[in-house]
């Protein structure tokens, strides 16, 4: 059911219970304190639970992110996302401290982001950036996007929606 994705160095995979240990070990971090972190291993066994069964409820949702010809350890989390609470679907993006400073994370989230327009047909997508988190806005404005407004999230507090090049812009 989940398709998996190939960019030239990444492959973008079902997330599946042998991802535990890098997901804990990342949202056990101080990094994951944009994404709801640091947590603890079972809020992270809740949190790959959850990513698993977004699959099965919206019929898209996000990766695991590996090297292609690695191990296939995760280094990341990226892809379309679309959570009861959020005002619209998005193309989210999370690298881990072993997948950054490659430029894995707009690679990833340019494969996504083709993935929502050609094949779930979205017209346009949007990401919702902490804007503390200064590697997402840069990466934000390194795929294109552009400011729009803030929305205030109950968990997460103010999230700056980034507007996505929509496909006919892409596609020009």
């Amino acid at each position: 059911m989940i398709p998996t994705l190939h960019t030239e160095r990444l492959t973008l995979r079902a997330p599946a219970p042998q991802d535990f240990e890098a997901i804990a070990e990342f949202r056990a971090s101080d990094r994951a304190s944009f994404v709801g972190g640091p947590a603890t291993k079972s809020q992270s066994w809740t949190y790959l639970s959850a990513l698993i069964g977004h699959w099965t409820m919206r019929g898209y949702g996000r990766w695991i992110v590996t090297e292609t010809g690695g191990d296939n350890t995760a280094i990341g989390i990226v892809g379309p996302f679309y959570p009861l609470d959020w005002p619209e679907p998005e193309i989210a993006w999370t690298l881990f401290a072993s997948g950054e400073g490659h430029g894995y994370a707009y690679e990833a989230a340019h494969a996504a982001r083709g993935f929502a327009y050609d094949r779930l047909g979205w017209n346009t997508a949007a990401s919702f950036v902490n804007p503390d988190n200064i590697r997402s806005v840069a990466l934000a404005k390194r795929l294109g996007c552009s400011p729009e407004h803030a929305f205030d999230h109950e968990v997460f507090g103010k999230l700056h929606i980034w507007r996505h090049p929509s496909a006919g812009e892409l596609a020009r």
